[in-house]
């Protein structure tokens, strides 16, 4: 098929391809790709529906660089040396589907880094330098199908932060220092529901404690976190103590003391710290259930041997009936024979 000159002049009026990038006029591409740029060109075309920005020399995002690119759909800035990411960097992107920014510098993340798209279906963070990720940073992704987390820093997650995701159909997140402590307690909860629910997620194998070091935290008995519970039980009694009001993330400053001499605590940022406990070892778990078990074991021996003694009893009980039957009849023989004798004595 070929197109008209007015039809090729306007399309090229529309979809001008910056310099030394290729172009898809079909498709609407642009791929800056593994050109040394230190930089994103600024004269991308407003319809651009694809860009391609890999292996680069990316290291700073301008916060307003995408923001006349609403109508972008893909957009792929993997392995450059972007370290960090402006809160509203993505904020204009509310079409975007696909989201790749693998093997870059990131170490932290917003909480409103990925707000208003609610039309992402893949976000690939792996291979960058994240320690923790923000709860509410995919409060707005409902349709996010695929999440990689890999090859990151990771040590713990929280449950709360991937409830959202309804529509998630695979999650990545191997290859992270992982501590299998009561941090990854609930998020084990959560791991189990999603494989339930036909989710597909890779080994979270854990680093810490050296007990469990290379296993699976899925395939870590719920048992070995029993003494979480104690540890919430005496943080509770511990915040119970506090005479001050309940922290809230509006008023981070502490209250006024009404004994003016008490120092002052420290505020948490975001409230929920009372509720991180990191417990050394879980030792005191895994003794707990090796004395559970002989203490199981005892009584199961114990069981067995009354069962064997009731036994061996009901049948010497049976024995003495029968023994006791055979009596009986030999018994009543020997009164028939005294009666017939009687009635001969008296007919004599």
């Amino acid at each position: 098929h070929t197109l008209s000159p007015l039809c090729f002049s306007s399309t090229k009026t529309l979809f001008t391809c910056p310099s030394a990038c290729k172009c898809n006029n079909g498709s609407l591409e642009v791929d800056c790709s593994s050109l040394g740029l230190s930089s994103i060109p600024i004269d991308i075309p407003p319809n651009t529906r694809i860009f391609l920005f890999l292996n680069n020399k990316l290291s700073m995002l301008p916060g307003t660089v995408f923001s006349n690119l609403s109508a972008l759909q893909r957009l792929d800035l993997s392995n450059n040396f972007i370290d960090q990411l402006p809160q509203n960097i993505f904020s204009d992107l509310g079409n975007l589907t696909e989201l790749q920014l693998r093997n870059n510098s990131i170490r932290t993340l917003d909480k409103d880094l990925l707000q208003h798209m609610v039309l992402l279906r893949q976000l690939d963070l792996s291979i960058n330098g994240l320690a923790q990720i923000p709860s509410g940073i995919f409060d707005d992704l409902p349709a996010l199908r695929l999440l990689s987390l890999r090859s990151n820093r990771l040590q713990s997650l929280d449950r709360v932060t991937f409830e959202p995701l309804v529509s998630l159909r695979q999650l990545q997140v191997g290859d992270n220092p992982w501590e299998c402590d009561c941090n990854l307690r609930d998020f084990k909860h959560w791991m189990e529901w999603f494989s339930y629910r036909g989710g597909k997620i890779d080994q979270l194998a854990c680093t810490l404690p050296k007990e469990l070091r290379g296993k699976d935290m899925r395939m870590v008995p719920m048992e070995m976190f029993n003494y979480c519970s104690q540890l919430e039980d005496e943080n509770g009694s511990t915040v119970l103590d506090n005479s001050g009001p309940p922290c809230t993330k509006g008023s981070p400053t502490p209250s006024k003391s009404k004994s003016g001499p008490e120092p002052e605590v420290e505020p948490s940022v975001g409230c929920p710290q009372k509720q991180r406990y990191r417990p050394a070892s879980v030792r005191r778990a895994i003794g707990t259930v090796i004395i559970a078990g002989v203490v199981c074991g005892i009584v199961c021996i114990m069981m067995v041997v009354a069962a064997a003694y009731g036994c061996i009893y009901a049948s010497l009980m049976a024995k003495y009936h029968r023994e006791l039957k055979k009596r009986q009849p030999l018994m009543g023989d020997t009164e028939g024979e005294h009666e017939e004798q009687k009635q001969i004595s008296s007919v004599a």
